[in-house]
């Protein structure tokens, strides 16, 4: 009776435990479901993506820094552009994360009232560097390890024909930029800090006027430059750009079994960018993500992937210990050498130096421009476009602001097309363009669309014109496929012609980039985008020429 009784009475804690085991099961299920509602919810709130707008030459580094970022736990996106881009889209309004220039000397043009950087750190080192292909630096003797070599001698042998050089736009990218404040300051006979006295000095513009007279190409990027030299561009023979880029340039040449460039370091000074990576967010959680960023490529990983791509990561600018196999001193590179650095003058300056070298020093251009009037031209929003856009860059106001305005040295041609080309308007003063923004505001769209026959009568016009101190290329502006005229002509007009301009296609609607791919291929031109932003992508036009 008494073991009965037991039992019974284990039976019942047995069963009471039971029910509170699965009570408790149930509230854990309960409260772990209930909290991962509120971490989905939290991380759904959480805005896990990461927005830099970098310098172009950052590129090479674009999938390693978003493996990393992905490991970490977020995303990122980066979008490139020119360093003088990227300030200006910043100071419109343009929001990102952080920024990575070429230079500090940029960010203090930066609008405080619009943006405002911190936490900015240099990540690496690049001298802008003149370059001379190698025979030709062993004919003149400059490729001797022991001859220094001054500003002023490379000057000389471009002045006197020796060498033909080629360099980025100066109001457009920050190679180009610094390279001409580097010659600027050295042909001024390096002042401690240039003024605008020294900038403004006549003796000095007369130099330097000869001196961009025989400048042979001018490219609107660093990447471009790079394009036409590894495709053996044989109208120059000396470039003035990146350290690293022309690492790659020498990279590629070799490879195709072509001849590369010496480089030439300067004892009186050479322009260096320092790559500051900079936040922008004050969010709490980005800041974070930005600290991670920073950290990676200051890490003996990120400076070791730096230097495979030809950045210098070490400061004061001597390394006995600097890879041999990227830094060759056989392609020049000599990294136990101090480099004497340029000083930048103030914004200020530099922003006078740079209006300058557009009005006064850039080599005069005769611009073609090649303007779809088609039918279609109404009913894509493309008639409008193409008159805010060519109104924005003629008129010398407006595109003052964003160092592409034409001067009174500059020649332009606008022939309008549809089924055929239409008249020709011209302008022989660059700077008096009231005339061909009235015709081009005034012509109405209808017809077909000709581009072949238009840009083989642009050849015709330019052969027929005296172009011998003009840098010369050709604009075009389409929405659509040419279902007139024919590609075997226009490549045979083309073929045959003793000039070869180039030919800059900016593509809006429905255009065909096949098609302007093959006319890019054969002038050595480039294909825009006018989709992404019309206005923008003129204006990065407008560098190339």
């Amino acid at each position: 009776m008494n073991t009965n009784s037991n039992i019974t009475k284990w039976k019942g804690i047995a069963f009471i435990l039971l029910l509170l085991v699965i009570y408790i099961i149930s509230y854990t299920s309960s409260e772990v479901e209930d909290s991962n509602i509120i971490s989905t919810i939290t991380n759904k709130d959480v805005d896990k993506t990461f927005t830099i707008i970098s310098s172009s030459e950052n590129e090479a580094l674009d999938l390693p820094l978003k493996e990393y970022a992905k490991k970490q736990g977020f995303n990122l996106k980066i979008d490139y552009a020119g360093t003088l881009e990227i300030m200006d889209r910043l100071n419109a309004g343009e929001m990102y994360d952080a920024v990575w220039a070429s230079n500090s000397i940029w960010l203090y043009m930066l609008d405080s009232n619009v943006v405002k950087t911190s936490n900015s750190k240099s990540i690496s080192i690049n001298p802008v560097v003149f370059a001379v292909k190698q025979s030709k630096a062993r004919e003149l003797g400059l490729d001797n390890p022991g001859r220094e070599i001054y500003v002023r001698d490379i000057v000389n042998y471009i002045n006197d024909g020796s060498l033909k050089f080629a360099m980025a736009n100066p109001t457009q990218t920050n190679s180009g930029a610094t390279a001409y404040l580097g010659l600027l300051t050295t042909l001024a006979g390096s002042p401690e800090i240039l003024t605008s006295a020294d900038i403004n000095n006549e003796s000095l513009k007369v130099e330097l006027n000869e001196l961009f007279s025989k400048l042979t190409k001018s490219s609107g990027s660093e990447s471009f430059l790079e394009e036409m030299i590894v495709r053996n561009d044989s109208s120059f023979d000396t470039v003035v750009t990146y350290e690293s880029s022309l690492i790659n340039i020498n990279k590629q040449l070799e490879m195709n079994h072509k001849e590369p460039f010496y480089l030439l370091y300067p004892v009186d000074g050479v322009s260096i960018s320092d790559s500051p990576f900079a936040s922008i967010t004050k969010d709490e959680n980005k800041l974070e993500y930005f600290h991670l960023l920073q950290d990676f490529l200051l890490s003996e990983d990120g400076q070791s992937l730096l230097e495979e791509n030809g950045r210098r990561t070490w400061y004061g600018g001597v390394n006995e210990n600097a890879p041999l196999t990227i830094f060759k001193p056989t392609w020049g590179i000599d990294t136990t050498k101090y480099l004497s650095p340029v000083k930048y003058p103030s914004t200020e300056n530099i922003k006078l130096a740079l209006n300058l070298y557009q009005t006064e020093f850039r080599k005069p251009i005769f611009t073609i421009f090649a303007l779809d009037y088609s039918g279609s031209m109404l009913s894509n929003q493309g008639y409008e476009q193409l008159v805010e856009a060519m109104d924005f860059v003629l008129d010398p106001d407006k595109a003052k602001a964003n160092y592409i305005q034409y001067t009174d040295k500059d020649s332009i041609l606008v022939i309008p097309f549809a089924s055929n080309p239409l008249e020709v308007w011209s302008a022989e003063n660059g700077s008096d363009t009231l005339n061909l923004r009235y015709n081009i505001k005034n012509l109405e769209p209808g017809g077909a669309t000709n581009i072949y026959d238009t840009l083989a009568q642009a050849i015709q016009i330019i052969e027929k014109s005296d172009t011998s101190n003009y840098e010369v290329s050709i604009i075009l502006m389409t929405d659509g496929k040419s279902n007139r005229g024919s590609y075997s002509n226009f490549e045979a007009v083309y073929n045959h012609s003793t000039v070869k301009p180039a030919v800059y296609s900016i593509m809006f609607g429905d255009a065909d980039k096949t098609e302007l791919s093959k006319i890019a291929h054969i002038t050595g031109g480039k294909i825009f985008d006018g989709k992404t932003g019309l206005l923008r992508v003129f204006k990065e036009v407008r560098a190339y020429n």
